[in-house]
Formats: C-alpha cells, sequence, structure tokens
C-alpha cells in the first residue's frame, strides 16, 4: 500500500500543467483497483484549507468530494503519527509539518511509499517518494 500526497489530486484536478497526465493516470489506475494506494486525514485536510484560501471552495468540494470517492478508506492522524512527525521534523529542520505527517504515516503504517511531487520527502530514512509517470 502506498500514500498519495495531496498535490497528486491537485495536479490531477487543476489546469493543464506538466504533472497533471500523470496524475491523472496514477488516479484512474488507482480507482480501478490497478495499484494499492490510500490517502490520509491530512490530505483532506490541505484540499479543504487550499481551496477555501483561494476563493475556489466549488472546485475544492468538487476535489475532496472526488478524493472521497476514489480513497473510501483514509489513513487517521493519531497521536502515535504526530509523535513521529515531531521526530521527523527533528531530523529535518526545514520540514514542513505536513509533509512530516505524511512521511510519519508512510513509516507509522509501514507503506511501500508515497506518491508525490514534493522533493522535500527525499531521504528520509524508510520513505520511498514515488513520482507518477516516472
Amino acid at each position: 500500500m502506498k500514500l498519495v500526497d495531496t498535490n497528486i489530486l491537485m495536479y490531477a484536478a487543476g489546469e493543464e500543467h506538466a504533472n497533471k497526465a500523470a496524475s491523472v493516470a496514477l488516479l484512474e489506475r488507482i480507482a480501478r483497483g490497478q495499484d494499492d494506494a490510500t490517502i490520509d486525514a491530512e490530505v483532506l485536510q490541505e484540499v479543504l484549507h487550499r481551496y477555501r484560501a483561494i476563493g475556489r471552495w466549488a472546485e475544492g468540494k468538487r476535489v475532496y468530494d472526488m478524493a472521497r470517492v476514489i480513497f473510501p478508506v483514509v489513513l487517521p492522524i493519531t497521536v502515535k503519527v504526530m509523535d513521529r512527525a515531531r521526530l521527523v521534523m527533528d531530523r529535518r529542520m526545514g520540514m514542513m509539518a505536513r509533509d512530516a505527517l505524511h512521511a510519519a504515516v508512510v513509516l507509522t503504517e509501514k507503506l511501500d511509499g508515497i506518491y508525490s511531487y514534493d522533493t522535500d520527502l527525499d531521504g528520509i530514512p524508510g520513505v520511498e517518494r514515488l513520482v507518477p509517470g516516472a
């Protein structure tokens, strides 16, 4: 099982971009059951936060609803995950909390990696970043 980062959903739903086609293709494979992947609750929070912040709430609701259809099971952000994220942040002083949370989910749940375009996830022991289409 792999984790899917928020940026995959946003590229898939967004305007034309170099990452759009690969993101759409990945989500289609997951929806068809051809790739074993899920999201965590932080992904959903990021979708809500970002689209509200940029004043595109109608689009945000569509992205959120799409995510809930493709990913009916969402991994929780538990205190165990939060504690692990804090340790990740101790070791990576420049890492933002949302990235540390995703890394902590991968580590805590013993996942096979995370689909993401975010290079901040590179080099974390036990976390393999998978780039769609690469």
